[in-house]
């Protein structure tokens, strides 16, 4: 879990970071504090899916884009894994 949980946020961060958005403007946009969004990006915190709904929304994506983007970074770890 704590594996997804980093993915999570290194998926966070760059989504962010191409919007040109700080975590404080992010978090005023999606309406959460802005200490829970660096949880999220340091992988401490797991968003709940109503609160990944309001990220992508402040993103201007889909919480699909984002979960997609997890998962082709997770099923990359374990194929690197398997070699």
């Amino acid at each position: 879990m704590k594996e997804i949980n980093k993915v999570i946020g290194r998926v966070l961060l760059q989504s962010r970071t191409k919007a040109k958005l700080s975590q404080e403007e992010l978090a005023y946009r999606a309406g959460i504090h802005r200490t829970y969004v660096s949880q999220i990006e340091r992988g401490l915190k797991s968003p709940t899916l109503s609160v990944l709904f309001k990220i992508s929304k402040a993103l201007n994506t889909t919480a699909s884009n984002l979960i997609t983007e997890v998962e082709y970074e997770i099923n990359d770890l374990y194929d690197e894994s398997a070699i």
